[in-house]
């Protein structure tokens, strides 16, 4: 990206990977965004967390300021490649891991693989692994479409369509970006798919221009595009790690009220397999409550920083 970035570029081995940490204290704090989400998404959570103790968010390979990554772009594999920049980057364990959707793959793995290195999890509408690790039809052609489309931007991006796109969305001109989105995926773009990028109308308007940036460049879709193909296979690897060990480890799941029954029920059957877990409900929000309910997500997070250094004292 032409925009310096707001933390550091750290090597992983065979790539960088971007991270940013403000504040002070611990346990540190690690955020890992949703499915189209990367460190911009916290934007309204990371400063008032920071007040607190260390916040640290980070892009994945191929989103934000991070370099691409090995392909395919696997949970697991960004689990893994977490863990080396955490280490890189000098940020000592134990931390309290937050997960927001897709992020919740990332981090469950991340505790299964490194359970002395997690104090806690907040785990937000996570990604259920149940109903992915053996796909209905629907949910396959659903894969399927989200990797077609992110092949028609990929290509949009390397002509220099997107750019045009966004420039577009900067001056309002939404009716005539959203056309020329359609023509660009062959009219297989729907509005509702908008809803897998964060809604970048509730982020600060500094942020905005990063975000816009972010969604012009190839890499961004070739690795969210990866992410999608593979989300049967991440969901696969968290069942397969078998029975979370969170015995007293504290975590909280919070989900959205407007949630379906089925949702509710798993993240409360989740929240149930800690001794001190937490089912949380925020009211009037979506399923991006990191931007709809901020203060829920900073309340529950700091709660638990407290908790973790009172069990600490």
């Amino acid at each position: 990206m032409r925009i310096p970035p707001p933390g550091r570029l750290v090597s992983v081995g065979t790539h960088r990977l971007h991270i940013r940490c403000d504040g002070d204290g611990g346990p540190p704090v690690v955020f890992d965004a949703a499915l189209g989400g990367s460190s911009l998404s916290w934007s309204l959570v990371q400063p008032a967390v920071a007040r607190h103790t260390r916040a640290c968010s980070y892009d994945r390979a191929g989103f934000g300021w991070s370099d691409s990554g090995p392909l395919p772009r696997t949970a697991g594999s960004i689990a893994d490649e977490l863990h080396q920049l955490l280490r890189a980057a000098a940020i000592a364990p134990p931390y309290v891991l937050v997960g927001h959707s897709y992020g919740g793959l990332v981090t469950r793995l991340y505790a299964a693989r490194h359970a002395d290195d997690v104090a806690g999890l907040v785990l937000i509408e996570p990604a259920v692994p149940e109903e992915w690790s053996n796909p209905t039809d629907e949910q396959r052609a659903l894969v399927a479409r989200g990797v077609r489309l992110c092949r028609y931007g990929a290509t949009a991006a390397r002509r220099g369509l997107a750019q045009l796109v966004s420039r577009l969305v900067r001056f309002g001109a939404l009716g005539a970006a959203r056309l020329l989105v359609s023509l660009v995926s062959r009219g297989g773009l729907h509005r509702a798919d908008e809803g897998i990028l964060a809604p970048i109308w509730k982020l600060p308007p500094e942020v905005r221009g990063m975000l816009r940036e972010m969604w012009t460049q190839p890499k961004f879709f070739e690795a969210l595009g990866s992410q999608i193909e593979t989300i049967c296979e991440s969901a696969t690897a968290v069942m397969s790690a078998g029975p979370p060990a969170y015995g007293d480890r504290p975590l909280t799941v919070i989900s959205s009220a407007r949630s379906s029954k089925e949702r509710l029920q798993a993240d409360s059957a989740l929240a149930r397999q800690s001794m001190r877990g937490r089912h949380l409900l925020a009211a009037e929000s979506g399923h991006w409550i990191p931007l709809d309910a901020p203060h829920v997500v900073i309340d529950a997070i700091t709660a638990m920083v407290a908790e973790v250094r009172g069990r600490s004292a």
